[in-house]
């Protein structure tokens, strides 16, 4: 027989998730370290329009240049898996799709990382 009990009297009893803030929290600290980075970012390319190969490299291998871009690499990877995760947890319904989504958005985010800060340390130390 179906449960007679309103959707609020379910759960309550159970206590909140106690991440929610957090999360809520972290996504704004990374988009406000996304902003200085993001202007640095586009100020490079620009400063880089029409520039060959070498000048690239040579701009890239300068530490603080390479710090800035891993720094944003750091931020954005992360600000988007948390975007991505309230998404899924949000719109995916159904618990095994949504532990799938949620895995494949994590393994998703470590591998463009990972690419990308393997791109930025080889041209950062001159490969």
């Amino acid at each position: 027989m179906s449960d007679m009990r309103t959707p609020l009297s379910r759960v309550r009893g159970h206590g909140s998730a106690k991440s929610g803030t957090e999360h809520f929290w972290l996504q704004r600290l990374t988009a406000l370290a996304n902003v200085p980075l993001v202007i640095f970012l586009m100020a490079s390319v620009v400063a880089l329009v029409g520039a060959d190969y070498e000048t690239v490299k040579a701009y890239l291998s300068m530490p603080i240049v390479s710090i800035l871009f891993l720094l944003l690499i750091g931020s954005g990877i992360y600000h988007m898996r948390l975007g991505m995760q309230v998404i899924i947890e949000d719109y995916v319904h159904g618990d095994g799709k949504k532990l799938l989504a949620v895995i494949g958005n994590n393994f998703f985010s470590v591998l463009v990382g990972l690419a990308c800060v393997y791109a930025v340390l080889k041209l950062g130390l001159g490969g």
